[in-house]
């Protein structure tokens, strides 16, 4: 490929860019897109509708938006967003600084010693080959392999140094998280499933004996998770008429400018109010336990949520065996109440460890077969191998601009479009696996889209020159330094080409909410739907935090063989920096929160990148015959593998339990603050079950934004507006036989 064909691909996505930033900021400022691009502050009441008129100023593009997101604070961020979206932009932070350091090492010190690698008469740079810009252009035996050396030794000490860093900065901030926050309803929580059943007594007596013997002094009451039953599916269909109505009469109270809401049932109750009704049917229900209704649900429980009256009592109750069978009483911290994924609790605890095997292995034969997709879109970088394969296109291959496009452009799109059917398949076999919160079952998705786009994309297209590279990756294991090293500087080209496209141009796609935006405009414009179709979605991070170290490992491994792609990968880390700040601030709500627990993977995944890294360039100096080079190599590897030990062992325990003394002071300040009873009674209605396949929990009895926020679109599109007449007959009835009975009193 030549130089001529980057700068093609390059011109293609910097006007592909340039046109859809011009597009958003035009978008954006239209009335009709405001449910698109102010989801979130639409969402808390904290974004103030303008009217419809026409404007010039509007149709004018702007870089207002860039201001307002660059010079909004951290703390800002994390009032608005939570921790998680603050650990996000902080890997951005960290990339910018590294490779901002890399960029200068490798294009001034390491990129002219590879292109006067050997002697020859260079072209005209436009005509030259990009190969002459790795390091396949050095000869072997030669001394420039010192500044490839010691290149090699800067990044990865500013890279540990920074890690080091943004390791204990994060940890503050999750200790600062945990101690500085409300009082959670997790924290005092316990899941406890595969409870042993007896002839003799109900489930629940069962479990309130177990805890009352074991636990007396810190147990507090426990709730039955049960399937869905006709009585809890009416009140689930009452509290999302309820939702529904609370937003109609929020915006008719908005155009009318009262201040002042009708007690009316069903346009203006009060969430109390409601509440009262709810609470009133629910303890009827449960007070009869020897209803048939009550002792079959109770059969098919597949678990309880058991409360503790201190921290302290809730996180020893969830570490300890509770029986000397391992498989009985199993416990684990709950959850938030918005965090828990219904569903899977009622998965059997025994399944759990058979759905996670046939999860890995359906992940892994979906890794082997997406290879083929793969081989396609290299032989696409294979001028010969395209005019072979569609003779009738040769004369257009024969045109340089349209060969440039098809080998320098083509290929990595044609990537990308590919890997959109990933996300979703693994967010499946994440739901399968059993996980009991839906902030797991994220980070599950992320873990495997992430082993999938670094063996896809990187190692497949790397060893993709033939099948039999493919096939030595497993029968010859000790040779993998060596075909990495002759391999990556070939793919140089396509890996820079694939930053433009799925970098820059997904930047671009993100902000400009392509999907959102369609959906808006054909269901106001061309369905006429009256309905209110402005929902907030939460932050995708299981797709973006993968792509974003990929190309935090693309960088690492390229940064000494191919220097060239350094300027294109800093280029997406600053406009990544601003686009996801935007997003973060108007577009995405937290709909749960992880605390932070995102960190140690994008920490040892940098560190990988970093140890791979130096394996390819132990490879590439044996090759060339370096023996001091590989030396120095050999002991900086060792030394990074240390520095990973003592970050795992110094950091990673603070993002997987909580500290005895944290949890024991807290408790100590909440009983001394007089605040524990207060606790305790929000307790017992924290958690709220709901129907099964819904995206959506209440937490307390919480006017919830949170039941808005959807990840899937749709879910709420889905339900019938007959449903929702019916609910609204049924809620308007109980509310008038509750004003008889009070009527009824009164006299």
């Amino acid at each position: 490929m030549e130089f001529s064909a980057l700068l093609t691909s390059a011109g293609i996505n910097i006007g592909v860019c340039v046109l859809f930033l011009s597009l958003y900021s035009v978008l954006r400022k239209q009335p009709h897109n405001f449910g698109v691009y102010f989801g979130r502050r639409l969402a808390e009441e904290k974004f103030q509708r303008q009217d419809d008129y026409f404007s010039f100023e509007r149709l004018l593009p702007t870089a207002g938006w860039i201001v307002k997101a660059y010079w909004c604070t951290e703390e800002e961020i994390r009032q608005v967003a939570g921790l998680d979206s603050v650990v996000f932009l902080r890997l951005f932070i960290f990339s910018i600084r590294i490779f901002s350091i890399t960029s200068l090492v490798c294009i001034f010190g390491v990129l002219p010693v590879n292109y006067h690698g050997k002697e020859m008469t260079h072209q005209h740079i436009p005509a030259e080959s990009l190969n002459v810009f790795t390091i396949a252009n050095i000869i072997e035996e030669s001394p420039k392999l010192w500044v490839h050396c010691v290149a090699l030794y800067v990044i990865t000490i500013s890279a540990c140094i920074l890690l080091y860093n943004e390791y204990k900065y994060i940890s503050r901030k999750r200790l600062a998280h945990i101690t500085g926050g409300p009082p959670s309803p997790g924290h005092f929580t316990v899941l406890v499933r595969s409870i042993p059943r007896s002839e003799n007594e109900l489930l629940d007596d069962t479990i309130r004996n177990f805890f009352v013997n074991y636990h007396g002094s810190s147990y507090l009451s426990h709730q039955m998770i049960y399937r869905k039953g006709h009585f809890q599916k009416f009140v689930d269909r009452a509290e999302r008429a309820y939702r529904r109505f609370v937003r109609v009469r929020l915006s008719m109270s908005e155009r009318n400018g009262r201040s002042n809401v009708s007690r009316c049932g069903v346009c203006g109750v009060r969430a109390s109010s409601f509440q009262l009704y709810r609470n009133k049917f629910i303890e009827a229900k449960k007070s009869d336990l020897t209803n048939p209704e009550v002792v079959e649900a109770q059969k098919n429980c597949p678990g309880a949520l058991v409360f503790f009256k201190t921290r302290y009592a809730a996180v020893v109750a969830s570490q300890v065996l509770q029986s000397s069978n391992p498989m009985l009483w199993v416990t684990d911290l709950a959850p938030e109440p918005r965090d828990v994924y219904w569903s899977n609790l009622w998965v059997p605890y025994r399944q759990i460890w058979l759905r996670k095997l046939a999860t890995l292995a359906a992940s892994v034969v979906f890794m082997f077969v997406f290879i083929i997709p793969v081989a396609f879109v290299q032989s696409m970088m294979q001028l010969e191998q395209l005019k072979k394969m569609f003779p009738n296109l040769r004369g257009l291959l024969n045109k340089s601009f349209f060969a440039r496009v098809v080998t320098g452009y083509l290929p990595s799109v044609v990537l990308l479009l590919s890997l959109y059917t990933v996300p979703p398949l693994m967010m499946l076999f994440s739901s399968i696996e059993g996980s009991i919160s839906r902030s797991g079952r994220k980070r599950s998705a992320c873990l495997k889209i992430l082993f999938f786009t670094v063996w896809n994309v990187f190692f497949v297209n790397v060893l993709s020159g033939s099948v039999l590279n493919q096939l030595n990756v497993f029968t010859r294991p000790k040779d993998m330094p060596y075909m990495l090293a002759e391999l990556v500087p070939k793919q140089a080209t396509f890996f820079i080409t694939y930053v433009l496209t799925s970098g820059w141009a997904s930047l671009c796609s993100e902000i400009l909410q392509v999907y959102n935006l369609v959906y808006n405009f054909f269901s106001k414009f061309i369905c006429c739907c009256k309905q209110n179709t402005e929902y907030v979605y939460s932050f995708p991070y299981h797709t973006e935090v993968p792509k974003v170290l990929l190309f935090n490992l693309l960088g690492f491994t390229f940064s000494i063989m191919a220097p060239l792609i350094l300027p294109f990968l800093l280029v997406y880390f600053c406009l990544g920096y601003l686009v996801y700040r935007n997003q973060i601030l108007n577009v995405y709500y937290p709909k749960y929160e992880m605390g932070g627990k995102l960190w140690p993977i994008m920490h040892n995944t940098i560190v990988f990148s970093l140890v791979l890294t130096q394996v390819i360039a132990l490879g590439v100096f044996t090759i060339k015959h370096s023996p001091v080079a590989t030396g120095f190599t050999i002991l900086l590897l060792v030394g990074t593998v240390l520095f990973n030990e003592y970050c795992r062992h110094r950091f990673s325990r603070i993002f997987e339990a909580y500290s005895a003394q944290d949890v024991i002071e807290l408790d100590r300040d909440d009983e001394q603050s007089g605040r524990m009873q207060e606790i305790h009674q929000h307790l017992l209605d924290a958690y709220s079950q709901t129907p099964p396949g819904e995206g959506s929990s209440r937490a307390g009895s919480q006017v919830p934004i949170e039941q808005l926020i959807m990840e899937d679109p749709a879910q709420e599109a889905s339900e019938s507006s007959q449903e929702l007449c019916d609910t609204v007959q049924e809620v308007s009835d109980a509310i008038h036989e509750h004003a008889i009975e009070e009527k009824a009193h009164s006299v």
